[in-house]
């Protein structure tokens, strides 16, 4: 990002997959003068001495160009996956469809309708909140906060429906909001407040990983970073997928409208800013599931940085779920203190052998550390507050097998749980295909929706009414 020292001091690295040639990409592998390489971006001067480096930068890189050249065929194959089992719901069933197909009266499902749900909608397909947690359970928040953050994968009448009708409650907005650097829509929210005039709670909900999106993926793996003086070093993915500038990094204002691209960050602030100002009492959460985490989790740090402090004020909690690691240890002292200081709670939810929270590497080469109250529930949903999520870097050789194991009990739970527990609970073959996928890899099914919600709803509970002093982030 030439020129913006001043925005970010004299410590940055950005990838650039979209510029360069091959020879740039390769070069990596064997030049440690990084700075005057053609597909990175960094301070004049920057040597980068250690291969390991240079070889993850490299992997990224090579990962995002890549993903850059399948994103219209991976979208096309995601709509496709989509397609079928929406076809089936919008005509019933199998039967009804093959009836249908032979009338000629086929029922043809409509990808922006209230009734079209996204994979990952598929996946877990309850829509109702539970009833047995009630406004004033500790466990309410953290159960709303997931619901709503797997809500966040849905198209903007999905959601409004939803907010509406299940929940009763009033949907605000909903966000396609702009990245500056993929040009392109790759950062999707919305908000909801408990009633529609004078709120209690307000809530923001920034959605995952599109499973079919390698916008999406490419944020994930891009391995840029910001080391902001006096805040530490930021995944740059998660900042670009926020808002950041290309050219003016975090300006605490910037020009909006109808003639002007939509940033998350930006939008987001203006909307609770009204809202905060018409009702003194609201108070506001923030969450996401994966990618979505990150994004609740650094939406707090930017309104520190802009000094923000009315809305900080005003925000009673962040609840992420499956979040991936954001920042280095320096970050983390820094939010450990954004959050202590205005009383905020913060509780990131790890579901048994999920990858995500664990990337990236908690090592010396990418240095990403998590912080704050980690709520870690295995297989069997008995939760503990740990430090850090165990086996933090995935491929411990000693939980091989223990991995392999747990995804066949996962499998074979799935058939009985809805008699052990109910028929909310009852999982549906799309979700039984993909915990099939966990025989072959381990800890990706983990990380669907279906395992926090649960983990939410007949999890051990571990935050009740006292829990910021409880669980205070230290």
């Amino acid at each position: 990002m030439a020129g913006e020292p001043n925005v970010f001091g004299n410590n940055y690295l950005v990838l650039k997959p979209e510029e360069g040639g091959m020879r740039d990409l390769f070069q990596l592998l064997y030049s440690r003068n990084i700075c005057r390489n053609g597909r990175v971006d960094s301070a004049e001067g920057t040597n980068l001495e250690e291969l390991n480096r240079r070889w993850l930068i490299f992997v990224s890189l090579l990962a995002q160009v890549v993903l850059l050249r399948l994103r219209n065929p991976m979208l096309w194959i995601g709509s496709v996956i989509e397609w079928w089992p929406n076809l089936l719901l919008e005509n019933t069933n199998l039967q009804t469809l093959l009836l249908n197909l032979l009338k000629g009266q086929v029922v043809r499902p409509d990808p922006q309708s209230a009734t079209y749900r996204s994979v990952v909608g598929h996946l877990d397909v309850r829509l109702d909140l539970d009833k047995l947690i009630k406004h004033g359970d500790g466990r309410y928040n953290a159960a709303l906060s997931m619901m709503a953050s797997k809500l966040a994968y849905e198209n903007q009448a999905f959601v409004h429906r939803t907010v509406k009708d299940h929940w009763n409650m009033e949907f605000v907005e909903f966000y396609q909001c702009w990245n500056d650097f993929q040009g392109t829509m790759t950062t999707q929210a919305f908000m909801f407040s408990d009633k529609p005039t004078d709120p209690d709670l307000i809530v923001v909900a920034f959605r995952g990983t599109d499973p079919f999106d390698t916008a999406d993926w490419r944020t994930d793996v891009d391995f840029s970073w910001y080391e902001i003086p006096g805040v530490g070093r930021i995944h740059g993915g998660f900042m670009k997928s926020l808002g950041l500038q290309r050219t003016k990094g975090w300006p605490k204002e910037i020009e909006q409208g109808p003639n002007h691209h939509r940033f998350a960050y930006y939008a987001i602030r203006e909307k609770l800013r009204h809202m905060l100002r018409q009702n003194d009492k609201a108070r506001f959460i923030v969450t996401g599931h994966s990618l979505g985490g990150a994004l609740a989790i650094l939406f707090p740090a930017i309104l520190d940085m802009h000094e923000e402090v009315g809305m900080l004020e005003r925000m009673s909690g962040i609840y992420t779920f499956g979040q991936p690691r954001v920042g280095d240890e320096t970050f983390g002292g820094y939010m450990k203190k954004v959050l202590n200081r205005h009383t905020i709670s913060y509780y990131r939810f790890v579901y048994c052998n999920d990858v995500v929270p664990r990337l990236p590497y908690d090592d010396s080469t990418l240095l990403f550390k998590h912080f704050g109250t980690c709520l870690y529930y295995n297989s069997c949903y008995e939760g503990k507050i740990v430090a850090d999520e165990p086996n933090k870097n995935y491929f411990s050789p000693w939980k091989v097998l223990p991995k392999y194991l747990n995804a066949a009990w996962e499998l074979s739970r799935g058939l009985i749980i809805g008699r052990a527990k109910g028929s909310d609970y009852n999982e549906g073959w799309f979700l039984r295909f993909y915990r099939l996928s966990g025989l072959i890899f381990p800890g990706l099914p983990a990380h669907g929706p279906q395992d926090y919600v649960n983990s939410t709803r007949i999890g051990t509970s571990l935050i009740h009414p006292n829990a910021i002093q409880n669980n205070k982030v230290d």
